[in-house]
């Protein structure tokens, strides 16, 4: 993935990690908090992780708001580090390239934080891009029960210093966004009459923060926004609110001078997307399409399950019966065995059922498929992670995939996400390879018009110019890959503008990093027959 770094980001990520009543004083009836020592640490001696797991400086007492319980303990900030620090010598992918630092230096999260590798792939970029954590309770609300807090504004994040630029890629549908007429292109300008594009005042950054990332419903902050003409064409006062996410949208079928094309974005592999997947591939289904098009352009990832589903929804029973979709490799240390579920390695199958999320089970229900040999897929370098194994598993059974954008964040890694102490942490835990025993695309997939390496796919390079609406047959990706496959050779346009992406952090200074909401993540057990990681 080529990224651009415009200014100096620092994550900056808080928790509240007590509650008060009253005065917030502890009363003379309740006991004291016992003494608790705590453990040493000696340079190149692990302990099991299990030692030092749940034990936590502020254990949480009872249910989260997704009605989870927790096994916590009392601890201290040491036992939670040392937890991390026994957790990734023995699941990291790279554990051998880490710098076994004192953690007493530390504090948890500059801690985890440089628990990974600094090694460096041939482009310059580095191996682990990969590398954060999240509180658990947000983690939770979004992947388990799709809802994000906010304003419905799925936004790209282009330029991080002055003159800044944030423009709405795509709202949800009848979110305080869309209600209010905020559209696909849109640039925001102003935030409560401070101008976003250009200020360097450090008050104006943090109240900007506060609006774009509002900390719960409720909030209201008001919002000007320009088109592509630069002219202010919106202002509008946003209320934020809990918003269910729709991660299939804009499906059609589309009349080509080939026959019927099939059309849908989709935005996130999370559980909640299951039931509107089969309603979309039912739909190609009984439209009778040749051709598909899955708009994965937004897409950073998630369940490694869902993925394999996506795959055998395209190719059908004939093409994967008896197929790996993907087989998963861990650290020199586990070359036979999961180091998280225990389980003896098997390769993933491409799954044909449908998954009951509440019992991770899967059903009798056999989803539908189009059984179709070529899938053109609409990328950009947010298409990450399950959404690459989609593409990698589908090659490795020889269905054609034709990659219309830009290229892939280049993510073949893949994690079980794993909660300690009020976070949830991601560490690269796998490698992916496909039926073909591929699996190296760290620098992404490129679309090129003929391919020669591995990690090159057939298609057209097109710019994501946000002039129309996604699923609009003139929106550029989508123009491309019907003229593909209307004439099978690329329309003349301009290539992509070499935009940078800023993937996690808060305004800071006079550079802006954008906190986004991640949608990469949920570790899921099925039952029957495996134990499924997220990408």
């Amino acid at each position: 993935m080529n990224q651009q770094i415009l200014s100096v980001l620092i994550i900056v990520i808080s928790f509240t990690l007590f509650a008060c009543g009253g005065s917030g004083s502890q009363t003379p009836s309740s006991p004291p908090i016992p003494s608790i020592e705590e453990p040493n640490w000696i340079a190149g001696q692990f302990s099991n992780d299990s030692v030092y797991k749940d034990l936590c400086a502020v254990p949480r007492t009872g249910p989260d708001s997704n009605g989870d319980t927790f096994l916590d303990s009392q601890g201290t900030s040491m036992h939670e580090k040392m937890w991390l620090r026994s957790w990734t010598n023995d699941t990291y992918l790279w554990f051998n390239e880490i710098d076994d630092n004192n953690p007493a230096a530390f504090s948890v999260a500059n801690y985890f934080s440089q628990l990974k590798t600094d090694e460096r792939t041939a482009s310059g970029s580095f191996k682990d891009n990969f590398h954060f954590s999240q509180s658990t309770e947000d983690h939770n609300q979004r992947t388990q029960s799709g809802v994000a807090s906010g304003y419905g504004i799925s936004w790209e994040f282009v330029s991080s210093s002055s003159p800044r630029r944030l423009i709405v890629r795509f709202t949800e549908p009848d979110s305080p966004a869309a209600i209010a007429g905020v559209l696909r292109g849109y640039e925001l300008k102003k935030i409560d009459n401070i101008d976003f594009v250009n200020t360097s005042d450090q008050v104006d950054i943090d109240q900007i923060n506060a609006a774009l990332f509002p900390s719960d419903p409720g909030q209201t902050f008001n919002f000007v926004f320009s088109d592509e003409t630069k002219k202010d064409v919106l202002e509008s006062t946003l209320t934020s609110q809990n918003i269910e996410l729709q991660t299939v949208q804009n499906v059609k079928v589309i009349d080509t001078d080939i026959g019927r094309m099939g059309y849908m974005q989709f935005n996130s592999f999370i559980r909640t997307g299951q039931q509107e997947l089969i309603d979309g591939f039912q739909q190609f289904v009984d439209q009778g399409i040749t051709e598909l098009v899955i708009d994965l352009r937004y897409n950073g990832g998630g369940l490694l399950a869902m993925a394999s589903q996506v795959a055998y929804m395209v190719a059908g029973s004939a093409q994967t019966n008896n197929q790996t979709f993907e087989t998963l490799q861990f650290n020199e240390k586990y070359p036979n065995k999961n180091p998280v579920t225990g389980d003896t390695l098997q390769p993933t199958p491409f799954y044909t059922r449908e998954i009951d999320w509440s019992t991770n089970q899967f059903t009798n229900n056999t989803l539908p498929s189009v059984d179709l040999t070529r899938v053109f897929i609409l990328a950009t370098d947010n298409t990450c992670s399950a959404s690459e194994a989609v593409i990698n598993g589908l090659r490795g059974i020889d269905v054609e995939v034709v990659l219309i954008g830009d290229t892939t964040c280049g993510k073949p890694f893949g994690f079980y996400a794993t909660d300690n102490c009020s976070t949830t942490y991601f560490t690269i835990q796998f490698q992916g390879v496909n039926a073909k025993d591929f699996g190296e695309y760290s620098e992404g997939f490129s679309p090129v018009t003929s391919p020669i390496f591995d990690d090159e796919l057939p298609g057209c390079r097109a710019a994501d110019n946000f002039t129309q609406i996604l699923g609009n047959v003139d929106e550029s990706l989508l123009a491309s890959a019907i003229s593909y496959a209307e004439t099978g050779s690329c329309p003349i346009q301009n290539k992509p503008a070499g935009k940078v992406t800023i993937k996690a952090a808060n305004i800071q200074g006079p550079g802006i990093a954008i906190q986004t909401p991640n949608t990469l993540l949920e570790s899921i057990r099925i039952l029957t027959p495996i134990s499924e990681p997220t990408a």
